[in-house]
């Protein structure tokens, strides 16, 4: 192994930042070897326009891996909720390490909880999955809320609670976590309340197909179980066909007895924005020990949910 510097390419958000420096961390431990941030600017990063109308979640990885595919960089640090549900030829997942908090989170103005919040409390999220699962939420606890479509970084987004034009937003855990700002949360909204989405609180750690030597590096950044998780969810996504654009929620969780992991249970939901029908389903089965018994678990409970009829609330996806 060489001792030249390994290039990491990365958005240049804030929070890309946080979550590329500190894999950079792991990575120059693992091989000792010198680790350079490159930042790379995304179409996603300047385009002002909503996220459901500038093509979805591969608007924040195509540049990087096109730096990838280029050598420009050695590899690449995503947030895994933004990654196409199809994965290209050429390259790598090399890693998926621990997943961090994957919950939603209230940012709220006076402290509030959800279940705090006023009448006609103006909630701001980007997230259609957010308001339809928040208003689902609301409805059948008797709460009133309007859910606002905001975009922006964490900055802004807080911004809008702080200068009063919204009374709460919802940001994921994990993001708040990496750049140290978990103390403004007001209130951590359960997965039972709030599904998140597929993959969120995972990075992904992707590099060239063809780099035998980094890959093995890289697999020791692995987290085996954080894996199975995601690729369940990510395949429950591909499944119903779902964009960016579609509110889909899913989570993946381990059922342990003591210290021995029995199994993963598989939770997804789909619903219409206004959260006046929703279709959650969930599934319990051995702990996926394969790559294809992980996307078969995900495949199994997306049928089981387009049944119930998940396919007649799929009409709101642009397409």
């Amino acid at each position: 192994m060489s001792d030249q510097a390994l290039r990491l390419g990365t958005r240049r958000s804030k929070l890309a930042m946080a979550q590329s420096g500190q894999v950079a961390e792991k990575v120059r431990r693992l091989t000792g070897r010198p680790v350079e941030l490159v930042e790379i600017t995304t179409y996603g990063d300047v385009s002002r326009e909503q996220l459901a109308q500038i093509g979805g979640t591969g608007v924040f990885v195509t540049a990087l891996r096109e730096a990838l595919l280029r050598g420009e960089v050695d590899f690449a640090v995503h947030s895994l909720k933004d990654l196409p549900t199809t994965h290209p030829d050429d390259l790598a997942l090399a890693a998926v390490p621990v997943r961090e908090d994957p919950r939603d989170v209230l940012v709220a103005r006076d402290g509030l909880t959800f279940e705090q919040l006023p009448a006609g409390a103006r909630v701001g999220t980007g997230s259609p999955r957010r308001m339809s699962q928040l208003n689902a939420y609301a409805r059948s606890h008797g709460l009133t809320i309007e859910t606002v479509p905001i975009r922006g970084n964490v900055d802004t987004r807080i911004g809008y609670v702080r200068k009063g034009e919204l009374d709460a937003v919802v940001l994921a855990a994990a993001g708040l976590n990496r750049i140290g700002r978990s103390d403004e949360v007001t209130d951590l909204l359960a997965v039972d309340t709030v599904l998140p989405a597929p993959g969120q609180g995972a990075l992904a750690i992707e590099c060239a197909a063809d780099n035998a030597e980094l890959i093995a590096s890289l697999a020791g950044l692995d987290d085996p179980y954080t894996r199975a998780a995601v690729t369940a969810e990510r395949s429950l996504l591909a499944a119903l066909e779902a964009g960016c654009s579609a509110p889909v929620g899913a989570f993946a969780d381990l059922l342990a007895d003591g210290q021995i992991v029995k199994e993963m249970r598989l939770r997804g939901v789909v619903g219409t924005t206004d959260g006046s029908t929703l279709v959650q389903l969930s599934t319990t089965g051995p702990v996926p020990e394969t790559y294809d018994q992980a996307m078969a678990l995900g495949r199994e409970l997306a049928a089981e949910m387009l049944a119930k009829g998940a396919a007649g609330l799929m009409g709101e996806r642009a397409h």
